[in-house]
């Protein structure tokens, strides 16, 4: 085996031959040929990826390796890590994006020779995008710069150092990882250079960024040119990378092999979801009028002082000058790459682009600049953002954050680098509006107009998930210009409470059943029309909230409306109640008659499977993505899964009345973010990642819990995805009737026997499950009863929910007036 060879380990083949982790010990256990670890441990082994090509192609479990696992494999298996892989990736991308015919000229040489080659034609990518590999100022003493750090570049076509073009900009650093132009030192800064707070000229002007030589700021390029010895482990990879570039573009396959980075490390990073990027850059959004530049108005400035993987960057629609600033240098780089790849996605190439690397707080890497806006999720609950170092510093306007208040010196700072009028949205935790040392802070920033709104998400927005996080949207106060008299506060956690509620399941959502659109479109109508919407946003006066606490959670002034509304609606819910107890009632089963206990023969369910009664399958489909999915809360309380259906019931993708796809589909099956159609789970070559799409007559089990809980798909559920724990069983219907299996799947005994209680949550094998041996037309009888059972168990959850309402309803009307004790 060559020495640098790709290694992959067991979760890496069961994503090649799509099929679970289970499947690749056993073929370990059972074939005495199967390839031999090269490397890992021994719980994690790693096995060469040749190897183990060869060995599912000779077994009839490949056809062929799909294109972008083998890439990823490529990327994982790299002998100088992932994220080197992907550095070095990102810049051959840009060189097939940008220079295609020299990567053609490239590629038709030897390994060698290409790896030889390479380093010049990126260097002159990089230098025409990011700027030049070339370093503009030495770290102070003592601070030495991290390996890799290089100067920023000007991008191509703008004005020399010092001098901005009529309607251009020039970006001045960029952040380890990133790039962007780039000054020469601190004696270059322009006359129109902006000191922090300093009006900028005009609505939308950008003052390019000449900051001085900082501590721990690292004024070079971040994507440094790699050279001919480190390309040359990675020449495979190029070519294989440009290949899967070739067929949805180099940008998207950069975001799918980042993508599958960021999942595979998800303690390492704390990610900004896509769809909660977008609303953070539609808050900050100008008026549509303004959206583009007229020819001699500079472009519209954007930072972001804690950018981490690009995402609200990335969010951000129409021509920009992007500023970022990144306190991790491998992930700056990654940041940077991401950025100028950009042009292949849906937001078009940025005009001009910085990205710094170093700690924002204790070095700021754009401390001249004056931007438009400014989009930021900062790290929460950081006791060593500087409180020390910084106690005179400059930005802090409204008052020296405490200690335990790193948000409000990060919201200080992001008001710092706005021009006067510009808008910052942050996205906040829930304690730093009510924290007591913060009280001051917040209230100078409602005296001077500086916070405009407060608005709480649902739980589950963003990570940590099961916090409500905030967004503050600030303004820069402009001079001369009377504060705003009141605060735009909005609570949108009674949306996912009814959506909940919709879905048959107990107040609260989660993200497994945000309804994200609905939650999105609250938020963008109560900020723009800055209106009271009862249970969901209020205009409240400054002067209301400046007591002793300056409690600005958004719950303390907008109750969750009264269940069931008003007396009227309270009279509606006891009527469905009323109806759904009749229901019961009649639903209720027949007085048990006993019987002496027949010893039926039995077998199990991994007997069934292996003689083709049926088939297993192992759910793998995340919620809050395009489509339905059922998850394991909706199989635990007997919810209807929500989103838009993967395929109709006769497995074509959904269309609208007049028979057309939906929007995207273009008649063709929808693909995932590489640019892939989805196959089904049995298809031959089918990728790993693609969803078990539900069928009427499966029978889902969760895997953890122990518990006694069995669904079987109706037409509500069908279409819909299999989420993860779920365990689904699609019996042969010549052979078994899928509510006679469900019905004896759910026997305690049988689950108790079934599941491993090695641990203290108890994890169900459906494969030991027993159920007895009988004809079809015996299991009918059976599977009747269990039916009626289910539907009766449906009514009682229906009841008691309805109760729950009701009682809730009475409680809240009598103490509100709203309804009579008569």
């Amino acid at each position: 085996m060559p020495e640098n060879a790709t290694e992959v380990t067991a979760a890496g083949i069961a994503r090649l031959a799509g099929v679970g982790r289970a499947a690749v010990s056993n073929w370990r256990r059972r074939h005495a040929d199967f390839p031999q670890p090269v490397g890992g441990t021994a719980a994690s082994p790693s096995f060469a990826l040749a190897d183990v090509e060869r060995w599912l192609r000779d077994q009839g479990k490949l056809a062929e390796v799909p294109l972008r696992e083998r890439v990823w494999q490529e990327v994982a298996g790299h002998p100088a890590g992932a994220a080197q892989a992907l550095v070095h990736t990102g810049c051959a991308l840009l060189l097939v994006r940008d220079r295609p015919t020299a990567w053609l000229e490239l590629t038709s040489a030897s390994d060698e020779w290409m790896a030889d080659a390479l380093p010049h034609a990126v260097d002159h990518v990089l230098t025409a995008r990011l700027g030049p590999d070339t370093p503009s100022g030495a770290p102070a003493p003592g601070r030495p710069a991290p390996p890799g750090a290089v100067r920023t570049p000007r991008t191509a076509g703008s004005a020399a150092p010092g001098s901005a073009a009529p309607g251009s900009t020039t970006p001045r650093s960029t952040t380890s990882g990133s790039t962007g132009p780039d000054s020469t030192g601190p004696d270059s800064a322009t006359p129109d250079s902006a000191a922090p707070g300093s009006t900028a000229p005009g609505p939308a002007a950008v003052h390019p960024a000449h900051p001085p030589v900082a501590p721990g700021v690292h004024r070079a390029r971040a994507v440094r040119t790699p050279t001919a010895q480190d390309l040359l482990p990675s020449v495979r990879l190029l070519r294989a990378a440009a290949q899967l570039a070739a067929g949805i573009g180099a940008g998207q396959a950069f975001e799918f092999l980042l993508g599958r980075h960021l999942d595979a490390n998800p303690r390492q990073f704390t990610l900004t979801p896509p769809h909660l990027a977008e609303l953070m850059a539609d808050l900050a959004e100008p008026p549509k009028d303004a959206r583009r530049p007229a020819p001699d108005r500079p472009l519209r400035s954007v930072l972001d002082p804690a950018a981490g993987t690009g995402a609200l960057l990335r969010a951000v629609a129409g021509p920009a000058a992007l500023y970022a600033q990144e306190a991790d240098v491998g992930l700056a780089a990654l940041t940077a790459l991401r950025l100028a790849l950009g042009a292949d996605g849906t937001h078009g190439s940025p005009p001009s682009l910085a990205v710094r690397t170093g700690d924002t707080l204790r070095a700021d890497a754009f401390a001249r600049l004056a931007t438009d806006t400014v989009l930021c999720h900062p790290p929460f609950n950081d006791r060593n953002w500087g409180h020390d170092e910084l106690a005179y510093d400059p930005r802090w306007e409204y008052g020296f954050p405490a200690r335990v208040e790193s948000e409000l010196a990060w919201v200080q700072h992001a008001l710092a680098r706005l021009r006067d009028g510009g808008t910052a949205v942050m996205l906040m935790p829930p304690a730093a509006a009510s924290r007591r040392s913060g009280r001051r802070i917040r209230a100078d920033l409602l005296r001077r107009g500086a916070l405009r709104a407060v608005i709480a998400l649902p739980a589950g927005a963003a990570p940590p998930y099961g916090i409500p996080l905030h967004l503050w949207v600030l303004r820069r106060p402009t001079p001369g210009v009377r504060p705003g008299p009141d605060l735009l506060l909005a609570d949108t956690a009674g949306l996912a409470a009814a959506a909940g509620e919709a879905g048959g399941k107990a107040a609260g959502g989660g993200r497994d059943r945000l309804d994200w659109p609905a939650v999105r479109a609250a938020v963008l109508d109560a900020w723009r029309d800055r209106a009271d919407l009862p249970g969901v946003s209020r205009v409240v006066p400054v002067v209301e909230l400046l007591d002793d606490d300056v409690d600005l959670a958004p719950a303390r002034y907008l109750p969750r409306p009264t269940p069931g509304g008003d007396a009227r609606g309270l009279g509606e819910v006891r009527e469905r109640l009323t109806e759904t107890l009749r229901l019961t009632a009649r639903l209720t089963p027949p007085p048990a008659t006993p019987a002496v206990p027949a010893h039926l023969p039995r077998t199990t369910v991994g007997e069934l499977a292996r003689g083709g009664a049926l088939s297993l399958h192992t759910g793998n489909a995340a919620p809050g993505g395009p489509g339905l999915v059922l998850t394991e809360h909706d199989v635990l309380t007997g919810a209807d899964p929500a989103g838009t259906p993967l395929t109709d019931l006769t497995g074509n993708p959904p269309t609208d009345r007049a028979g057309n796809p939906p929007t995207g589909a273009s008649g063709n099956p929808p693909t995932d973010p590489a640019g892939t159609p989805p196959t089904g789970p049995e298809a031959p070559g089918a990728a790993p990642d693609d969803p078990v799409v539900l069928e009427p007559g499966d029978v889902v089990v969760p895997v953890l819990g122990g518990g006694t809980v069995v669904r079987v798909v109706g037409e509500r559920e069908a279409g819909a995805a299999l989420g993860r724990n779920l365990q689904l069983l699609r019996p042969d219907p010549a052979a078994l009737d899928p509510w006679f299996l469900a019905g004896f799947l759910r026997g305690t005994a049988n689950n108790r026997q079934a599941s491993s209680y090695a641990s203290t949550a108890a994890r169900l094998d459906a494969r030991r499950l027993h159920l007895p041996r009988m004809p079809l037309a015996e299991q009918r009888p059976y599977g009747e009863r269990f039916r009626e059972l289910a539907a009766f168990e449906e009514a009682l959850r229906t009841a008691e929910r309805l109760g729950g309402v009701l009682v809730q309803g009475m409680y809240d009307g009598l103490t509100d007036g709203t309804v009579t004790p008569a």
